[in-house]
């Protein structure tokens, strides 16, 4: 990793750890955590689609899988939410690499419905496996982290928490990156075949980096349960992850700077679309229409190449 990229992961730090001073309103710190947990999911998601240049539309399933395993087992088997969530990760992890190791056979549109398949069936699943996720009604009373005593309720707690976490991941994928293992998923993004030839393992990497994302993904999703200490299957639907496509793309898929971009314009600007709950579905597809369209590098590379041009 570069000293370029060292210094905006520690300016991000630096910012993140300051940011909460100047918020006078509570609110804008929940809305904060989320673009946290958000983020994480699309940092996975941009190594997969962006790096690796795979497509899911299944990832809303891991981060269910995350949440619905460290929640069932810390509420109603009175497992440590510390135990729960690498527990919620092993679980994740295994399930991306069964479903993974065929269906990352296929390629293009095809992976992308047979992971669209693999989403849905997760989904009835939380809604029809009453006694253990309590179907569409969900359950509650999922417990907090704590340490000893000392319980994270308050958001400001669990705001450091959970951005603690995206930079520790954001360190770990610009590593993975700038690695070999991160030029054997750009040699595979630009031709699976050449990438063979060259005596690149494409099939390993791309379920391994599957199941990293998915990892990704169920972190998110422990930190999404016992944080809301509520699960029902609504926000683990298909609508989900589109949602994660379009903040991936919007903010720029060959970047993981971009995904954590997308995931904070976009998760902010849900607040802003509440009135047109019925019509957002809609909104976000004109945006990544109009993204495709006019900026298909996304955001975050448009913004770097318009502040080079200014600076030269």
């Amino acid at each position: 990793m570069g000293k370029r990229n060292m210094f905006s992961l520690l300016s991000l730090a630096a910012v993140m750890l300051a940011l909460p001073l100047g918020l006078g309103n509570s609110y804008y710190l929940n809305v904060l955590v989320f673009v946290g947990i958000y983020s994480l999911i699309a940092i996975g998601l941009s190594l997969f689609m962006g790096y690796a240049g795979q497509i899911s539309l299944g990832q809303a399933a891991f981060f269910g899988l995350g949440a619905y395993t460290s929640g069932v087992l810390s509420a109603k088997f009175g497992v440590s939410p510390w135990l729960a969530l690498p527990a919620a990760i092993l679980v994740t992890a295994g399930i991306a690499f069964l479903i993974g190791a065929p269906a990352l056979k296929l390629k293009g549109h095809y992976l992308a419905m047979a992971t669209l398949a693999f989403g849905h069936i997760v989904y009835i699943v939380f809604n029809q496996a009453s006694f253990f996720t309590g179907g569409p009604s969900g359950f509650g009373q999922i417990p907090r982290f704590r340490l000893g005593n000392f319980v994270l309720r308050s958001d400001i707690h669990y705001y450091y928490f959970v951005w603690g976490l995206v930079i520790a991941a954001l360190l770990i994928s610009l590593n993975i990156i700038h690695s070999r293992v991160g030029r054997a998923l750009r040699s595979i993004h630009e031709g699976e075949l050449a990438a063979n030839i060259m005596g690149v393992n494409t099939a390993k990497y791309k379920i391994q980096i599957f199941v990293l994302s998915a990892v990704y993904a169920s972190v998110a999703g422990s930190l999404y349960a016992h944080f809301i200490t509520f699960l029902n299957p609504t926000p683990f639907g298909f609508h989900f992850s589109i949602v994660l496509v379009t903040m991936v793309v919007v903010g720029g898929m060959a970047s993981v700077w971009g995904a954590l971009t997308g995931a904070a314009l976009l998760t902010l600007l849900s607040e802003y679309l509440r009135v047109f709950h019925d019509y957002d579905i809609l909104i976000y597809g004109a945006i990544l229409v109009l993204i495709v369209i006019f900026l298909p590098q996304g955001l975050f590379p448009a913004i770097l190449g318009l502040l080079k041009k200014t600076k030269s």
